[in-house]
């Protein structure tokens, strides 16, 4: 095949690029997303994204411009000047799907939000940590945040497979703390609520709002109050979470085994959190909310990158669905729909 010229490369980022520069706001903002190279990182899953907000916003001023969209072909001339341009475009590639990562950030830019998520991520962390301290931090966290921060970072949705997301999420309730270290029969951690007024209280209450009335699944109430009811639980011996990084099903940390002639009354409870029809479908039903809320005005373009494993293909398709957000518009969003 003849060597691709500009001309016949649809929007190459090195025309892209010309464009962007005849727009005062355009240019100014891919100058500065250029200075932010050594800002925005891949973090690993357990720890939070060096993503200064300055940064942020000018991807977020580069969204709707021909640079998002712009492709580098493999025999082009000036490849690596194009690339130079693709990666300077989408060096928050990190933030594609991973909306458990854009809540952990949202909550650090709300001040009370991220004095709250501290206090009980000191509280639960380390070798020392003392589990009845961090419940104590995180009832408060779930009880002073507000409600679609709380919300956000626990009920985050995640692509499938995406453990990294997955782990993030689960983390939410530091489960190396915050959970027994040995599952106990589930009737005696409901001897334990019960002994506790509090607890005894929110266990009530998520009975009462997340209860299947019939073999239909028909709820009780409304998703919004089970939903409230089931993180009014969080930082109680009643303590559930998800069970793995990869799925969104809930459990409580205990077993069954030893119940003897409350083995049925023990399946039953436990039952109420990892088979329970309305808590399912009300978390479901968060996390699409949570999905729409960022990506509705997204678009979703395919982008053709350089390839490297096949010498016989002139261009390699890979789709991609940018994730470059302004952290003011998902905070105004978050708070005018609640």
């Amino acid at each position: 095949d003849p060597l691709p010229t500009e001309s016949r490369l649809m929007n190459s980022c090195l025309q892209a690029r010309r464009k962007c520069q005849a727009d005062p706001i355009c240019s100014a903002a891919y100058r500065h997303l250029d200075s932010c190279t050594s800002s925005i990182s891949t973090p690993l899953p357990s720890e939070e994204p060096s993503v200064p907000a300055d940064c942020l916003e000018a991807a977020q001023q580069l969204r709707n411009s021909s640079l998002i969209g712009c492709m580098c072909h493999r025999r082009m001339k000036n490849q690596v000047a194009c690339l130079d341009i693709y990666w300077t475009v989408h060096r928050a590639r990190s933030l594609d799907s991973d909306l458990c990562l854009k809540f952990a950030m949202l909550c650090t830019l709300n001040d009370k939000c991220d004095r709250l998520r501290k206090a009980y991520g000191e509280a639960c962390s380390g070798p020392h940590c003392q589990r009845h301290v961090c419940l104590r931090q995180l009832l408060t966290f779930f009880e002073k945040a507000a409600e679609p921060h709380a919300q956000g970072l626990l009920l985050c949705p995640c692509a499938p497979n995406d453990r990294g997301c997955g782990e993030r999420r689960r983390n939410t309730i530091a489960p190396s703390c915050a959970l027994p270290p040995v599952a106990p029969n589930c009737l005696d951690l409901r001897r334990l609520c019960f002994s506790d007024p509090l607890c005894r209280s929110r266990l009530v209450d998520f009975q009462a709002h997340c209860h299947p009335m019939d073999i239909l699944g028909t709820c009780a109430t409304e998703q919004s109050r089970c939903l409230r009811a089931y993180l009014g639980l969080i930082g109680t011996a009643m303590t559930p979470n998800f069970v793995s990084n990869v799925n969104t099903s809930v459990a409580l940390s205990c077993t069954c085994r030893g119940s003897g002639n409350l083995q049925e009354e023990c399946e039953q409870l436990e039952g109420f959190f990892s088979h329970n029809p309305c808590l399912t479908e009300a978390i479901a039903a968060k996390m699409r909310f949570h999905s729409q809320l960022f990506y509705q005005d997204w678009p979703h373009p395919t982008f053709a990158v350089m390839a490297h494993q096949n010498e016989n293909r002139a261009l390699r398709s890979q789709p991609w669905a940018p994730s470059l957000f302004s952290c003011t518009l998902p905070l105004i969003l978050l708070l005018s729909l609640w």
